[in-house]
Protein backbone atom coordinates (compact mmCIF):
# COMPACT_ATOMS: atom_id res chain seq x y z
CA UNK A 1 0.00 0.00 0.00
CA UNK A 2 1.55 3.66 -0.99
CA UNK A 3 1.60 6.39 1.26
CA UNK A 4 1.89 10.05 1.04
CA UNK A 5 2.39 12.17 3.85
CA UNK A 6 1.32 15.75 4.46
CA UNK A 7 3.06 17.09 7.73
CA UNK A 8 6.36 17.03 9.66
CA UNK A 9 5.53 17.97 12.62
CA UNK A 10 5.28 16.17 15.88
CA UNK A 11 2.97 13.99 14.96
CA UNK A 12 4.12 13.34 11.22
CA UNK A 13 7.64 12.44 12.33
CA UNK A 14 6.06 9.94 14.78
CA UNK A 15 4.53 8.44 11.70
CA UNK A 16 7.63 8.16 9.70
CA UNK A 17 9.80 7.51 12.37
CA UNK A 18 7.11 4.38 12.89
CA UNK A 19 7.10 3.10 9.26
CA UNK A 20 11.11 2.90 8.99
CA UNK A 21 11.32 0.91 11.91
CA UNK A 22 8.38 -1.41 11.47
CA UNK A 23 7.67 -3.59 8.45
CA UNK A 24 3.91 -2.71 7.97
CA UNK A 25 3.50 -3.16 4.49
CA UNK A 26 3.38 0.38 3.30
CA UNK A 27 5.39 2.22 0.94
CA UNK A 28 5.89 6.05 1.47
CA UNK A 29 5.72 7.26 -2.08
CA UNK A 30 5.34 11.16 -0.87
CA UNK A 31 6.23 13.35 1.46
CA UNK A 32 6.19 17.52 2.36
CA UNK A 33 6.13 19.97 4.75
CA UNK A 34 5.72 23.62 4.92
CA UNK A 35 8.38 24.40 3.07
CA UNK A 36 9.15 21.63 0.97
CA UNK A 37 8.84 17.68 -0.61
CA UNK A 38 9.60 14.67 -1.77
CA UNK A 39 8.09 12.35 -4.06
CA UNK A 40 9.22 8.77 -5.43
CA UNK A 41 6.91 6.15 -6.38
CA UNK A 42 9.10 3.31 -5.68
CA UNK A 43 9.71 4.60 -2.33
CA UNK A 44 11.25 6.92 -0.02
CA UNK A 45 14.37 6.55 2.50
CA UNK A 46 12.39 7.29 5.55
CA UNK A 47 15.53 7.50 7.65
CA UNK A 48 17.48 9.89 5.20
CA UNK A 49 14.34 12.23 5.28
CA UNK A 50 14.10 12.39 9.38
CA UNK A 51 17.93 13.29 8.91
CA UNK A 52 17.78 15.81 6.61
CA UNK A 53 14.37 17.44 8.33
CA UNK A 54 16.33 17.99 11.55
CA UNK A 55 19.62 19.21 9.97
CA UNK A 56 18.26 21.51 7.34
CA UNK A 57 14.69 22.18 8.08
CA UNK A 58 13.34 20.88 4.95
CA UNK A 59 12.30 17.41 4.33
CA UNK A 60 13.08 17.71 0.19
CA UNK A 61 12.90 19.78 -2.16
CA UNK A 62 11.51 23.90 -1.85
CA UNK A 63 9.70 23.34 -5.47
CA UNK A 64 7.81 20.41 -4.34
CA UNK A 65 4.59 21.45 -2.60
CA UNK A 66 2.25 19.63 -0.54
CA UNK A 67 -0.68 20.48 -3.17
CA UNK A 68 1.69 18.74 -5.59
CA UNK A 69 1.99 15.46 -3.94
CA UNK A 70 -2.00 15.69 -3.20
CA UNK A 71 -2.78 16.22 -6.98
CA UNK A 72 -0.09 14.06 -8.92
CA UNK A 73 1.16 11.86 -6.16
CA UNK A 74 1.27 7.92 -6.48
CA UNK A 75 -0.31 7.17 -3.33
CA UNK A 76 -3.28 4.73 -1.77
CA UNK A 77 -3.71 6.96 1.50
CA UNK A 78 -3.39 10.32 1.63
CA UNK A 79 -2.25 10.66 5.59
CA UNK A 80 -2.54 14.54 6.54
CA UNK A 81 -1.05 16.00 10.24
CA UNK A 82 -0.15 19.29 9.01
CA UNK A 83 -1.41 21.73 12.32
CA UNK A 84 -5.36 22.50 12.26
CA UNK A 85 -6.96 25.94 11.67
CA UNK A 86 -10.44 25.89 13.85
CA UNK A 87 -11.01 29.14 11.40
CA UNK A 88 -11.10 27.82 7.40
CA UNK A 89 -9.43 24.06 7.81
CA UNK A 90 -6.85 24.93 5.89
CA UNK A 91 -4.70 24.00 3.76
CA UNK A 92 -5.84 20.62 4.92
CA UNK A 93 -9.69 20.77 4.03
CA UNK A 94 -8.55 21.51 0.39
CA UNK A 95 -5.94 18.44 0.54
CA UNK A 96 -8.38 15.80 1.99
CA UNK A 97 -11.26 16.82 -0.89
CA UNK A 98 -8.81 16.51 -3.57
CA UNK A 99 -7.29 13.04 -2.28
CA UNK A 100 -11.25 12.00 -1.77
CA UNK A 101 -12.18 13.10 -5.25
CA UNK A 102 -9.13 11.28 -6.59
CA UNK A 103 -10.57 7.71 -5.10
CA UNK A 104 -7.71 8.24 -2.48
CA UNK A 105 -7.86 7.48 0.82
CA UNK A 106 -7.55 9.54 3.73
CA UNK A 107 -5.94 9.44 6.91
CA UNK A 108 -5.90 12.35 9.17
CA UNK A 109 -5.15 13.92 12.92
CA UNK A 110 -6.37 17.29 11.81
CA UNK A 111 -9.07 18.39 13.99
CA UNK A 112 -10.45 21.67 11.75
CA UNK A 113 -11.49 19.58 8.33
CA UNK A 114 -13.88 17.60 10.36
CA UNK A 115 -15.22 20.02 12.79
CA UNK A 116 -16.10 22.08 9.79
CA UNK A 117 -17.11 19.93 7.41
CA UNK A 118 -17.56 16.58 8.27
CA UNK A 119 -21.06 15.76 6.98
CA UNK A 120 -19.58 16.58 3.84
CA UNK A 121 -16.26 14.77 3.75
CA UNK A 122 -17.89 11.41 5.16
CA UNK A 123 -20.52 11.85 1.95
CA UNK A 124 -17.17 12.45 -0.74
CA UNK A 125 -15.30 9.74 0.59
CA UNK A 126 -18.50 7.33 0.11
CA UNK A 127 -19.03 8.77 -2.89
CA UNK A 128 -15.66 7.86 -4.34
CA UNK A 129 -16.01 4.70 -2.50
CA UNK A 130 -12.96 5.18 -0.05
CA UNK A 131 -12.35 5.27 3.58
CA UNK A 132 -11.72 8.51 5.81
CA UNK A 133 -10.53 7.96 8.44
CA UNK A 134 -9.70 10.19 11.88
CA UNK A 135 -8.69 8.72 15.22
CA UNK A 136 -6.06 10.38 15.80
CA UNK A 137 -7.94 13.58 16.11
CA UNK A 138 -9.83 12.67 19.08
CA UNK A 139 -7.60 11.51 22.75
CA UNK A 140 -4.45 10.66 21.08
CA UNK A 141 -3.80 7.12 21.73
CA UNK A 142 -7.08 5.73 22.75
CA UNK A 143 -9.10 4.32 20.32
CA UNK A 144 -12.37 6.16 20.70
CA UNK A 145 -13.62 5.93 17.27
CA UNK A 146 -12.68 2.62 16.51
CA UNK A 147 -14.80 1.78 19.88
CA UNK A 148 -17.63 3.58 18.88
CA UNK A 149 -17.98 2.79 15.22
CA UNK A 150 -16.71 -1.07 15.53
CA UNK A 151 -16.53 -1.92 19.06
CA UNK A 152 -19.88 -0.72 20.38
CA UNK A 153 -21.80 -1.34 17.24
CA UNK A 154 -25.52 -2.03 17.72
CA UNK A 155 -25.77 -0.84 20.71
CA UNK A 156 -27.45 3.36 21.44
CA UNK A 157 -25.34 5.46 23.05
CA UNK A 158 -26.85 7.80 25.21
CA UNK A 159 -24.19 10.13 26.34
CA UNK A 160 -20.25 10.62 26.15
CA UNK A 161 -18.34 12.58 28.60
CA UNK A 162 -14.54 13.19 29.11
CA UNK A 163 -11.43 14.40 30.05
CA UNK A 164 -10.35 15.23 26.36
CA UNK A 165 -7.07 17.89 26.54
CA UNK A 166 -3.81 17.04 28.21
CA UNK A 167 -2.68 20.61 28.60
CA UNK A 168 -5.69 21.60 30.78
CA UNK A 169 -5.51 18.18 32.82
CA UNK A 170 -1.69 19.16 33.54
CA UNK A 171 -2.40 22.25 34.96
CA UNK A 172 -5.18 21.19 36.69
CA UNK A 173 -3.29 18.60 38.40
CA UNK A 174 -0.61 20.87 39.11
CA UNK A 175 -3.00 23.39 40.83
CA UNK A 176 -4.53 20.80 43.11
CA UNK A 177 -1.34 19.29 44.05
CA UNK A 178 0.83 21.69 44.99
CA UNK A 179 -1.80 24.94 45.23
CA UNK A 180 -0.27 26.54 41.99
CA UNK A 181 -1.87 29.33 40.72
CA UNK A 182 -3.23 29.13 37.07
CA UNK A 183 -0.53 31.61 35.88
CA UNK A 184 2.04 29.35 37.68
CA UNK A 185 0.53 25.83 36.48
CA UNK A 186 0.84 27.12 32.88
CA UNK A 187 4.10 28.42 32.52
CA UNK A 188 5.06 25.17 34.33
CA UNK A 189 2.95 23.06 31.22
CA UNK A 190 5.05 25.59 28.90
CA UNK A 191 8.12 24.26 30.32
CA UNK A 192 7.36 20.71 30.16
CA UNK A 193 6.81 21.11 26.64
CA UNK A 194 2.60 20.37 27.61
CA UNK A 195 0.78 23.87 26.92
CA UNK A 196 2.03 25.57 23.38
CA UNK A 197 3.20 29.13 23.69
CA UNK A 198 -0.03 30.35 22.78
CA UNK A 199 -2.10 27.88 24.72
CA UNK A 200 -5.25 29.88 24.05
CA UNK A 201 -7.11 26.99 21.95
CA UNK A 202 -6.46 24.62 24.82
CA UNK A 203 -7.09 26.45 27.93
CA UNK A 204 -10.17 28.29 26.60
CA UNK A 205 -11.69 24.96 26.24
CA UNK A 206 -11.66 25.42 22.11
CA UNK A 207 -9.88 22.05 21.59
CA UNK A 208 -12.33 20.21 23.73
CA UNK A 209 -15.01 21.64 22.13
CA UNK A 210 -13.51 20.71 18.54
CA UNK A 211 -13.18 17.25 19.47
CA UNK A 212 -16.62 16.76 21.09
CA UNK A 213 -18.26 17.79 17.62
CA UNK A 214 -16.32 15.00 16.10
CA UNK A 215 -17.49 12.48 18.60
CA UNK A 216 -21.27 13.99 18.56
CA UNK A 217 -21.07 13.59 14.58
CA UNK A 218 -19.18 9.83 14.26
CA UNK A 219 -22.08 8.78 16.73
CA UNK A 220 -25.11 11.03 15.72
CA UNK A 221 -24.21 12.66 12.38
CA UNK A 222 -26.45 15.72 13.86
CA UNK A 223 -24.33 17.85 11.69
CA UNK A 224 -23.01 19.62 14.76
CA UNK A 225 -20.90 22.78 14.88
CA UNK A 226 -18.26 24.34 16.78
CA UNK A 227 -20.51 27.37 17.25
CA UNK A 228 -23.16 24.65 18.79
CA UNK A 229 -20.90 23.92 21.55
CA UNK A 230 -21.46 25.69 24.96
CA UNK A 231 -17.77 26.27 25.91
CA UNK A 232 -16.00 27.53 29.21
CA UNK A 233 -12.18 26.79 29.42
CA UNK A 234 -9.75 26.75 32.72
CA UNK A 235 -8.30 30.26 32.13
CA UNK A 236 -10.58 32.18 34.80
CA UNK A 237 -10.01 29.11 37.10
CA UNK A 238 -8.72 29.98 40.71
CA UNK A 239 -6.22 27.76 43.17
CA UNK A 240 -9.30 28.67 46.01
CA UNK A 241 -11.52 26.82 43.81
CA UNK A 242 -9.46 23.51 43.85
CA UNK A 243 -8.89 24.22 47.63
CA UNK A 244 -12.27 24.29 48.19
CA UNK A 245 -13.20 21.05 45.92
CA UNK A 246 -10.38 19.70 47.62
CA UNK A 247 -11.98 20.28 51.16
CA UNK A 248 -15.17 18.10 50.11
CA UNK A 249 -12.72 15.08 48.80
CA UNK A 250 -13.37 16.57 44.93
CA UNK A 251 -11.33 18.26 42.26
CA UNK A 252 -11.91 19.70 39.12
CA UNK A 253 -11.28 19.05 35.35
CA UNK A 254 -12.15 20.51 32.16
CA UNK A 255 -14.92 17.96 30.95
CA UNK A 256 -16.50 17.84 27.50
CA UNK A 257 -20.14 16.16 27.38
CA UNK A 258 -22.75 15.19 24.56
CA UNK A 259 -26.12 14.43 25.85
CA UNK A 260 -28.43 14.61 22.88
CA UNK A 261 -31.67 13.45 25.01
CA UNK A 262 -31.02 16.50 27.32
CA UNK A 263 -29.43 18.60 24.24
CA UNK A 264 -26.60 19.48 25.75
CA UNK A 265 -23.16 20.04 23.91
CA UNK A 266 -21.19 21.30 26.37
CA UNK A 267 -17.20 22.27 27.71
CA UNK A 268 -16.86 23.51 31.19
CA UNK A 269 -14.65 22.99 34.70
CA UNK A 270 -16.80 20.48 36.76
CA UNK A 271 -16.25 19.25 40.36
CA UNK A 272 -15.84 15.83 40.49
CA UNK A 273 -15.55 12.77 43.28
CA UNK A 274 -11.45 12.06 43.82
CA UNK A 275 -12.81 8.26 42.91
CA UNK A 276 -14.50 9.53 39.56
CA UNK A 277 -13.28 7.72 36.96
CA UNK A 278 -12.71 10.70 34.65
CA UNK A 279 -10.19 11.95 37.39
CA UNK A 280 -6.80 11.18 35.99
CA UNK A 281 -3.74 13.11 36.39
CA UNK A 282 -1.23 15.03 34.39
CA UNK A 283 -1.75 15.11 30.78
CA UNK A 284 -3.89 11.80 30.28
CA UNK A 285 -7.21 11.15 28.92
CA UNK A 286 -10.21 9.28 29.34
CA UNK A 287 -13.82 9.17 28.01
CA UNK A 288 -16.59 7.55 28.82
CA UNK A 289 -19.54 6.13 26.68
CA UNK A 290 -23.30 5.51 27.79
CA UNK A 291 -24.88 2.75 25.52
CA UNK A 292 -28.00 1.07 26.68
CA UNK A 293 -26.39 -2.50 26.14
CA UNK A 294 -23.07 -2.37 27.48
CA UNK A 295 -23.54 0.17 30.12
CA UNK A 296 -20.89 2.96 30.76
CA UNK A 297 -17.84 2.38 28.99
CA UNK A 298 -14.09 4.34 30.43
CA UNK A 299 -11.17 4.41 28.53
CA UNK A 300 -7.91 6.09 29.99
CA UNK A 301 -4.91 6.72 27.94
CA UNK A 302 -1.99 9.43 26.40
CA UNK A 303 -3.94 12.21 24.56
CA UNK A 304 -1.07 13.68 23.00
CA UNK A 305 2.48 12.84 21.84
CA UNK A 306 4.69 12.05 18.89
CA UNK A 307 4.09 8.09 18.92
CA UNK A 308 1.24 8.36 21.28
CA UNK A 309 -0.32 9.86 18.44
CA UNK A 310 1.16 8.12 15.73
CA UNK A 311 0.04 5.17 16.97
CA UNK A 312 -3.78 5.81 16.02
CA UNK A 313 -2.54 6.95 12.64
CA UNK A 314 -1.03 3.69 12.19
CA UNK A 315 -3.91 1.91 13.39
CA UNK A 316 -5.76 3.38 10.98
CA UNK A 317 -3.43 3.25 7.88
CA UNK A 318 -3.24 -0.90 8.71
CA UNK A 319 -7.44 -1.03 8.90
CA UNK A 320 -7.35 0.48 5.23
CA UNK A 321 -4.37 -1.85 4.28
CA UNK A 322 -6.78 -4.91 5.64
CA UNK A 323 -9.46 -3.61 3.94
CA UNK A 324 -8.21 -4.17 0.96
CA UNK A 325 -6.38 -7.30 1.39
CA UNK A 326 -10.02 -8.45 2.28
CA UNK A 327 -10.94 -6.44 -0.71
CA UNK A 328 -14.11 -4.20 0.96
Amino acid sequence: MKVAILGLGSVGRGVISVLARKDLGIVVTGIADSRSGVMDPAGIDLAAVLTRKAETGRCGEPDILGEDIVKNGDYDVLVEVTPTDIVTGEPALTSIRTALSRGKHVVTSNKGPLALQYTELMRLAEENGVHMRYEATVCGAIPIIQTLQHGLAGNKVHAVYGVLNGTCNYILTRMADEGLTYDQALAEAREMGYAEADPTSDVKGIDTALKLVILANTIWKNGVTLGDVDCTGIDLLTAEALTLAESQNCTIRLIGEVVPERDLLRVSPCILPKKHPLVVRDTLNAVTVVTDMAGAITQVGKGAGSVETASAVIGDLLFIRDCHVRGD
